[in-house]
């Protein structure tokens, strides 16, 4: 009876305590997922897979219900158990990361994911991550080291090997976007403009070297950039065709369940759903998608204002970056604005790893941007 007490009042203080606008968004943006994905790949298994036509639905739904475990739990830690159960889970998911090319699983020419006894197949860059920017931060904040560019290089020499290792997968879309969060994290801690911007141009040129040095391995990024930039080489029929799935669908869309574009380009229900929601519901729901992100975004950074501990400032600064950046590439990818990535969406794209990974992430922001009250 006792035990029983403790854990309804934890919880009842946990309610009181946590900031009840953004939980309400994360719902709503979880819950759009789980439609979209019902109504994006129902035909696909049925059609298809010849099996149950709500099984990509099903197992998103079983996603979410774990995202939503990891959601209470980080969001529950106290401040210093929250750093502690990151590095832990950091070490964790860096060793996975680096089994990925022994012991990785090849999909479409590249290892980027891992199979675990008694766990379903997983992409340990989207679960390292969230921790990642916890690690980071946790650099960048230290205080017993006040100068600024040591910090700037111990963070990066933490993120170098994860780098390389996301190039060998390959995976330049994750490498690109680790990379920006990063950016992101040592822009707001002070760095020096003159010298940011020179290091950008200096990585600029190093990935373009490796792409011409190392044909064979990065080639088809350039073949990407390609068709990007000449429409008429051939190599963008994904592109082409969520460019016409959006420009088909017009402002309100053709109507649920009347697209073509989930049955024509694969994984569409991952890489491209943004397309998938544009032809149906039309380009007015986007439009209200990235509001309701931007409001997201707006919420969290209002607790920069009052919060006074450095630390918790930069891991909310790299975990909002991060979803930002996943989202801005991602649409950008559909609208023909950046080469294809084969970024997710995060809280609407299909993917156990991906939506887990968002799980922790919203876990962690709950966590810092609650009231800080002590029970």
């Amino acid at each position: 009876m006792l035990s029983d007490n403790l854990i309804y009042k934890s919880y009842y203080n946990w309610w009181k305590n946590i900031n009840k606008t953004v939980l309400i968004l994360i719902i709503i943006l979880f819950g759009l997922g789980l439609f979209f994905s019902l109504v994006s790949t129902s035909l696909i298994a049925s059609d298809k897979l010849n099996t149950n036509s709500y099984y990509f639905f099903i197992k998103h739904l079983l996603f979410i219900v774990t995202g939503v475990f990891f959601i209470i739990f980080f969001s529950s830690l106290k401040n210093d158990d929250l750093i502690k159960v990151s590095r832990l889970f950091f070490i964790l998911f860096l060793f996975f990361l680096i089994l990925v090319p022994f012991f990785g699983v090849e999909v479409k020419g590249s290892k980027r994911w891992i199979e675990v006894p008694f766990l379903p197949r997983f992409q340990p860059i989207e679960l390292l991550k969230p921790f990642l920017i916890v690690i980071l931060a946790s650099v960048l904040s230290y205080e017993n080291k006040k100068n600024l560019y040591y910090k700037f290089f111990l963070s990066f020499l933490i993120l170098t090997p994860i780098i390389l290792l996301l190039i060998i997968q390959p995976d330049v879309g994750q490498t690109l976007l680790t990379f920006l969060t990063w950016l992101s994290l040592i822009f707001v801690s002070g760095i020096n403009l003159v010298i940011f911007f020179v290091f950008l141009v200096l990585l600029c040129f190093l990935l373009v070297g490796a792409i011409y040095l190392f044909p064979n391995k990065f080639g088809y990024i350039l073949t990407r950039l390609q068709s990007f930039f000449d429409p008429t080489s051939g190599n963008n029929y994904q592109s082409e065709k969520a460019s016409e799935a959006i420009i088909s669908g017009g402002f309100f869309g053709k109507g649920i369940g009347e697209g073509t574009l989930k049955n024509r380009v694969p994984e569409a229900h991952n890489d491209y759903i943004v397309s998938v929601i544009s032809e149906e519901f039309g380009v007015l729901f986007i439009i209200i998608l990235m509001i309701i992100f931007l409001f997201f975004v707006y919420q969290v950074f209002k607790k920069l204002y009052s919060e006074d501990n450095n630390q918790s400032k930069l891991i909310l600064v790299g975990s909002m970056s991060i979803i930002l950046l996943q989202a801005l590439i991602h649409i950008g990818v559909n609208i023909r604005l950046f080469p294809t990535t084969g970024m997710t969406l995060p809280f609407i794209s299909y993917g156990g790893s991906s939506i887990v990974s968002t799980s922790i992430l919203s876990g962690i922001i709950l966590n810092l941007t609650k009231r800080r009250i002590d029970y």
